[in-house]
């Protein structure tokens, strides 16, 4: 996998990021600043590079840079892209489109494999780094028995739930259970792509069907082939890709942006949205009957809110899991302290909980107290 040098001035931004591409099994080096990531450069050679500015020594890399930026305005997307920058994220960073980014500028598109061989169906138990839901509340027992019984099978699944409920880890889960576990996990966010591009990210397209197209490139689906594709946010799709996304559902195949030939493709479709595409649907942007090709099961992953029982449980999983990233000593939580946080509101659900935690970890004492809950998180939450 490519090695990924991080330039990022917050400590915990550089921990998500560092967290997540470690998960996705890349290399990383993480640095406070351009001086700091040069020194560790002889060493360690970056594939890409991403950095919280383009300028300064920057522009002396050798290797592709995708600017991470608090300045979201166009003008500084255009001065970073002019300066060299391979492509300009803003913050908060959408990590699947960050993702995207970095499998393009990492290398050419994969050539054409022979479709893997089906095992049978199974269920496999969990293998290293696959991450479980964690909770044993009634509504989360409800949902750990429909992944188990969904899982084995090639239905279509729909994931419904707010932001940071955790859609794409039941994603995950559905196909490690799969007997597609084997074949590739491909995840495209459809609101992070703009929609006069979306259809070439999913189908694919020839070399010269449009002005950028210099090679002719895969879509989701052709790289899913045999394997799970799971379409996050699809309820932002624009119609013209709904609509193709429908045939490809209904008769197996796609065909590439400027191609007159059909690709047959084998793939289990898991989609998640946190809209109510009814609604969507009443108000025409939506098409229904898309949305009953992809419902053939629905799983609603319920808000923190309503699962609060779990609160303690998730607490401890973030906690060791977040001390043994940060390689320090296991630090406790005081009961009081858990009771505290099980009266918040979570907006953020998981997500949320998650990220509170990390910063009880950096900011609190060795047994973090509901003096720290006061002082780093009642007046944020």
């Amino acid at each position: 996998m490519p090695n990924i040098l991080i330039i990022e001035a917050s400590r915990g931004i550089r921990n998500t990021l560092r967290e997540r591409l470690e998960y996705e099994r890349y290399t990383v080096e993480a640095t406070e600043n351009s001086d700091e990531a040069f020194e560790v450069m002889h060493k360690f050679e970056p594939d890409v590079v991403l950095s919280d500015h383009c300028c300064g020594r920057e522009r002396e890399l050798k290797c592709p840079l995708i600017v991470l930026s608090d300045d979201t305005s166009v003008e500084n997307a255009v001065v970073s892209v002019r300066a060299g920058a391979w492509d300009f994220i803003p913050k908060p960073i959408d990590m699947n489109h960050l993702l995207t980014s970095i499998k393009r500028a990492t290398g050419p598109v994969p050539q054409e494999q022979p479709e893997p061989e089906l095992p049978p169906a199974r269920r496999p138990a969990s293998r290293p780094g696959h991450r479980e839901m964690i909770g044993t509340s009634p509504r989360m027992i409800q949902v750990k028995d429909l992944i188990e019984r969904v899982a084995p099978t090639d239905a279509r699944v729909l994931i419904t739930g707010d932001n940071g409920t955790g859609k794409e880890l039941v994603a995950r889960m559905l196909h490690n259970r799969s007997r597609r576990t084997a074949a590739p996990f491909i995840e495209i966010n459809c609101a992070a792509i703009p929609s006069e591009l979306i259809e070439s990210e999913l189908f694919g397209h020839e070399k010269g069907a449009f002005t950028s197209a210099i090679k002719q490139r895969k879509g989701k689906f052709e790289q899913a082939a045999g394997g799970t594709l799971f379409m996050d946010e699809v309820g932002d799709m624009s119609l013209s890709a709904q609509a193709k996304v429908l045939r490809a559902l209904q008769e197996g195949r796609i065909s590439r942006v400027g191609s007159d030939r059909d690709v047959s493709v084998d793939v289990r479709v898991i989609a998640a949205t946190n809209k109510n595409l009814r609604a969507e649907i009443d108000k025409g942007t939506f098409r229904e009957d898309l949305y009953h090709r992809l419902s053939v099961i629905i799983i609603h992953i319920p808000p923190l809110s309503d699962r609060v029982d779990d609160i303690p449980q998730l607490v401890e999983h973030f906690t060791e899991m977040i001390c043994n990233e940060y390689g320090i000593a296991r630090k406790s939580i005081s009961p009081d302290s858990i009771a505290e946080l099980c009266k918040m509101p979570w907006r953020g659900n998981v997500r949320e909980l998650r990220n509170v935690v990390e910063r009880l970890i950096i900011l609190g004492g060795d047994q973090i107290s509901i003096e720290d809950i006061h002082a780093y998180v009642s007046e944020f939450v």
